[in-house]
């Protein structure tokens, strides 16, 4: 079994794509647009997602690959107010070198909660929330 997360953007996806890009390194494995699928008879139309179809330009879905780990993403309904509560996604870096720049890369925009600073448990610990309000916490684990 695997577990995936999906995270919709609200008509923010091509943005936020290429802000992991730049920020994490992050690589694009699939990316599909509105204006890919086909023509849907009306009667399937109306028996699917209520509301108006987004604009044909916008990401239905896409698969983004953040070092080991594959993310799903589209702008969902284009509302273009993305919540994300109650979710952090967690980052794992081999050094405090690695932290550091991941961490100030992500925060650019966006609110830290944590400072990453030393704690108890590992040599580089953060919180934040990106530009996105996409939640991430950030460590350096013992031994790495």
């Amino acid at each position: 079994m695997k577990v995936q997360s999906y995270l919709s953007f609200e008509g923010r996806c091509d943005e936020a794509i290429a802000f992991y890009k730049k920020a994490l390194g992050a690589e694009v494995v699939q990316l599909m647009r509105y204006s890919d699928a086909p023509e849907m008879p009306a009667a399937e139309a109306e028996a699917g997602c209520p509301g108006a179809t987004p604009a044909a330009d916008k990401v239905m879905h896409a698969v983004v690959r953040i070092g080991e780990t594959e993310l799903m993403a589209s702008d969902g309904r284009c509302s273009g107010q993305a919540e994300f509560k109650g979710i952090m996604l967690a980052l794992s870096a081999g050094t405090d070198a690695e932290a550091r720049q991941w961490f100030d890369a992500l925060a650019d925009g966006g609110q830290v909660m944590q400072p990453l600073t030393p704690t108890f448990f590992s040599s580089s610990f953060g919180m934040l929330t990106d530009r996105f309000g996409i939640g991430w916490l950030l460590v350096v684990h013992a031994g790495q």
